[in-house]
């Protein structure tokens, strides 16, 4: 670690300055003497010490240098490094491009080799496929001269492949006819299926109406017997309720009877109305408790009258 200046200069001054007179011999110099020997002390230090800031001055500058000559070369070993890893890259580019050129050229040969083999193969089908047609055409030349005999016979015909067109014509003509044919007895054959399924179909239906019909008798028995039965029914519970209805008539017209004794008695007109039969009954139940409670207190009260 580098000694800050004032740290260097202060021990280069402790080292020019002499070390501390003894004692014993202080006494001996007079003042002026001793203070002419501190200023001679302090020169000779000020001396070495512009001496060695020359000389660290002088090292700092010679560092520098050494330092910006080491930086140059730094600055100069990295773009050589720069140069170098460019020329490695270019290098792998251009052994990359060779490579896949290389690969190219080989799948273009390969594959142009493959074109070769596949015309060699359709070169060959086209040889057979000419043998072929040439001895299919030796052996219908004799079919070519009857049709030209035909045509000498026909005048309607100028060339043979009219002939030939109109023979194709009525031959399609005959197919269609043909499949028409059978798409017709076709569909007799299904129509005629059909129609037996629907005579099987229409009979099993009869049989079961028949049967949903006598079903539908049974329910319609079994309803009219429910609906006797419910008709009684009604009847009887009209009749229930005519009953009660009478009863329920009777009850509030005794309870009416019984609030309007209950007011004589009390000597107060009806406060409730006339359809207010529960409100009657409560009123009814009070007086019967208030004479109940009047009742009970009269055997009390006759022995305390007789008592003076």
């Amino acid at each position: 670690m580098a000694v800050p200046w004032e740290e260097h200069f202060r021990q280069a001054l402790q080292e020019k300055l002499p070390k501390k007179i003894p004692e014993q011999n202080a006494d001996h110099f007079p003042p002026v003497l001793r203070l002419l020997e501190k200023r001679r002390e302090l020169a000779d230090a000020d001396q070495g010490l512009r001496a060695q800031k020359e000389v660290f001055q002088t090292t700092m500058a010679a560092l520098k240098q050494r330092r910006e000559q080491l930086e140059q070369k730094e600055q100069e070993l990295k773009g050589s490094l720069v140069r170098f890893d460019k020329f490695l890259q270019d290098a792998e580019a251009r052994r990359s491009c060779a490579l896949r050129r290389a690969a190219e050229e080989r799948h273009q040969a390969s594959r142009q080799e493959a074109e070769v083999l596949r015309l060699r193969a359709q070169l060959g089908e086209l040889q057979r496929e000419r043998a072929r047609l040439q001895r299919r055409l030796r052996r219908l030349e004799p079919c070519a001269r009857l049709l030209g005999q035909v045509l000498e016979q026909l005048p309607q015909f100028q060339e043979v492949p009219e002939l030939v067109a109109r023979f194709d014509a009525l031959a399609d003509t005959q197919a269609a006819l043909r499949l028409t044919e059978r798409q017709r007895l076709g569909e007799l054959e299904e129509a005629r299926a059909r129609l037996q399924r629907l005579r099987d179909t229409g009979q099993d239906e009869l049989l079961r109406q028949g049967q949903r019909r006598a079903q539908l008798l049974e329910r319609l028995e079994e309803a009219r017997e429910r609906r006797l039965h419910w008709e009684s029914k009604w009847v009887q519970i009209q009749n229930t309720a005519a009953e009660k209805t009478l009863l329920l008539g009777r009850t509030r017209m005794s309870a009416l009877n019984l609030f309007q004794l209950v007011c004589q008695h009390q000597r107060q007109p009806p406060a409730l109305d006339i359809d207010d039969t529960e409100g009657q009954l409560e009123q009814v139940k009070l007086f019967i408790l208030d004479l109940s409670a009047m009742l009970a207190s009269l055997p009390q009260a006759k022995p305390a009258a007789l008592a003076p």
